[in-house]
């Protein structure tokens, strides 16, 4: 080891006790040696252990039903959330403003968001009732694994819309090696050859065959695998999954009004688009550090600064441009449903 690297030691090993994922980035997490002898599987293991006890004080919050469609699958699915009037309202609130928007590119696709901060929600009551109703909070907050208000955007996604590679997005894999909570309520129907979201059922639990899995790709990680996979999130082929036990991946090809919560730490994708399409969404994320104990305790969450987190972190990225890099460009203005320009974001 370069002596100058000594002095990032100590750093590298602290980031064990977080959610820090990159085998590229961190000699130790990336280690073939380290991981040979199981230290990816055992960090799995015990970010599992914690988000099972987390989960189980978070029980109450939904309801017995979706609590069994999630441990079978990794995902609950809710069909007309709201009355057909609200449903109507919040969609005609979503894509009737121009707000702020960034976008990015990946392969010939772009994905399109609009961070729905103070301004936003007070231009669309609505969503901010959505977002604030015991039934999301709820979902989001077991599958999630802890008592945090995710980030919330509207999101829209446009597909073929450049001639470039297809979009990586569509290869399945997991986001990280913990449970994180992703969700999706569709403001469009969603077609089964347009880009649905697609999961692999159960693939969120970590079974000796998944284990193994995780072992062996950890090993190579650091230098012999994708770019991607190389970052923490690690790619899988639909032929490789019937060894772990797992069927083939599922596509929510549903109707506008249906949402979607799952755990991306199971394996999933966005579905090809057979032409090109667009998928307009309230979409949420959430992610924190997986060896907490405690479910709440959360600064980020709390009212004032959950609902700047995103825009705070465009500004931060900007200003560190050189640093950290900025993939979401500056689009000015737009509805979440404006058609894709011809030409590439800031191109």
């Amino acid at each position: 080891m370069n002596p100058a690297r000594y002095l990032l030691l100590p750093w590298w090993i602290a980031q064990l006790a977080t959610g820090a994922k990159a085998f590229c980035d961190n000699p130790v997490i990336g280690s073939p040696r380290l991981n040979r002898w199981g230290l990816h599987v055992t960090r799995i293991r015990l970010a599992a252990r914690m988000a099972r006890a987390r989960r189980a004080r978070l029980a109450p919050l939904v309801s017995p039903e979706d609590r069994t469609a999630f441990e079978r699958d990794g995902f609950v699915v809710k069909r007309d959330v709201l009355p057909p009037a609200a449903f109507a309202e919040l969609r005609r609130q979503a894509l009737g403003h121009a707000l702020p928007a960034r976008e990015m590119v990946q392969g010939d696709t772009i994905t399109r968001r609009i961070a729905l901060d103070p301004a936003a929600l007070a231009a669309m009551p609505a969503i901010a009732n959505l977002i604030g109703s015991a039934k999301w909070r709820g979902l989001m907050r077991y599958v999630g694994s802890f008592d945090s208000e995710p980030m919330v955007y509207l999101q829209t996604i446009l597909s073929h819309v450049t001639d470039a590679a297809p979009d990586p997005q569509t290869v399945l894999h997991a986001d990280t090696f913990h449970a994180t909570v992703k969700a999706w309520l569709f403001l469009t129907d969603v077609a089964e050859d347009e880009g649905p979201f697609v999961y692999v059922p159960g693939s969120h639990r970590m079974t000796p065959e998944r284990l193994a899995w995780e072992r062996e790709r950890s090993i190579c990680a650091g230098t012999g695998l994708d770019r991607l996979s190389s970052r923490g999130s690690l790619r899988i082929e639909r032929e490789e999954l019937a060894a772990l036990g797992l069927p083939q991946p599922r596509a929510m090809a549903v109707p506008a009004n249906t949402l979607v919560v799952a755990d991306t730490s199971g394996f999933h994708a966005r579905g090809p688009s057979v032409r090109p399409s667009m998928r307009a969404e309230i979409w949420a994320y959430g992610r924190r550090n997986p060896f907490l104990p405690w479910t709440g305790l959360d600064p980020l969450s709390l009212p004032g600064i959950a609902e700047r987190r995103a825009p705070i972190a465009w500004a931060v990225r900007d200003r560190l441009r050189g640093m950290l890099g900025q993939p979401w460009v500056d689009v000015g203005p737009k509805v979440a449903d404006a058609p894709a320009r011809g030409d590439r974001p800031g191109g």
